[in-house]
């Protein structure tokens, strides 16, 4: 199985987010994503300032293999990118939580967190994916 933190909540679409204080969240996607991505050799990266709505498509990454939309976990304004991705997109592959990030993002409502699942529920839900 991927590497799942305790730190971060899961949507269904593998998007990760890890709270970096009351209102900011760090997201990104998951190791089980890249995993299952391949190789990653490309990506677009929102724009600051927008207001996004939980599952809306913010960003691009393409692989070796295909390519694929990323979608906001939670309503909210990008407030950062991580534009190091830009020149090394391979960073999503080998450190998808820490130096892999793509965007942080203020929640519009700290609950949000709340309502995505946890690491164990994430689990569940890819093993129920097959």
């Amino acid at each position: 199985m991927s590497i799942v933190r305790e730190d971060c909540r899961y949507s269904k679409d593998h998007e990760w987010i890890r709270m970096e204080d009351e209102l900011t969240g760090v997201c990104g996607i998951t190791d089980h994503a890249q995993e299952m991505l391949t190789d990653i050799v490309f990506v677009e990266l929102p724009e600051t300032g927008i207001e996004v709505k939980k599952g809306s498509q913010v960003a691009i990454v393409e692989s070796v293999k295909a390519v694929s939309d990323v979608y906001a976990p939670v309503d909210g304004v990008i407030t950062a990118v991580n534009s190091g991705l830009e020149d090394a997109p391979e960073k999503i592959n080998a450190d998808p939580y820490e130096e892999g990030w793509l965007f942080k993002i203020e929640l519009k409502s700290a609950l949000a967190f709340e309502e995505l699942m946890g690491p164990e529920e994430y689990v569940e839900y890819v093993e129920s994916q097959g």
